[in-house]
């Protein structure tokens, strides 16, 4: 245990975020994302397992250490609804609600299509699965700079 770490912390959690530079993207999976098929392409190539807590908790957990980026088109993408790219579910919602005052100045939040999703999500840096059970509780979160 450290002093001052959220206890909700894994150890490899903590030390892929540490090992993350600008720029890397991170995946937070809900519970039937294909988590170790697509972190074995991944930087971190393990996946990580949060699975006491859902998408919205472990999105608020890494950015109390993360910052999010404000120099590219997104600070974070969630995964679109099938047939409604638009449309945000609840856990789209409560996602946004937490990122929305994380957001540096600048920053946006996107969506992206679901088999687009699976594929740039071969490239982040890790893949972090969750007990998301809402459909389509997929995020990925992008490493801004620390000031």
């Amino acid at each position: 245990m450290l002093n001052g770490i959220d206890p909700r912390f894994t150890p490899e959690l903590l030390y892929c975020l540490a090992r993350m530079g600008h720029g890397d993207e991170l995946v937070i999976a809900d519970a039937n994302f294909p988590c170790d098929a697509t972190a074995a392409h991944t930087f971190f190539d393990q996946t990580i397992r949060l699975t006491a807590q859902n998408a919205p908790q472990a999105i608020e957990l890494v950015t109390q250490l993360l910052p999010l980026d404000a120099y590219f088109d997104h600070a974070a993408l969630r995964m679109e609804i099938d047939g409604a790219p638009e449309d945000m579910g609840e856990v789209h919602t409560e996602a946004w609600e937490l990122l929305t005052p994380r957001l540096p100045d600048g920053a946006k939040l996107g969506h992206i299509e679901r088999q687009d999703f699976y594929a740039r999500a071969r490239h982040a840096f890790a893949v972090v699965q969750t007990a998301e059970s809402r459909p389509f509780g997929c995020f990925i979160l992008r490493k801004g700079v620390i000031f």
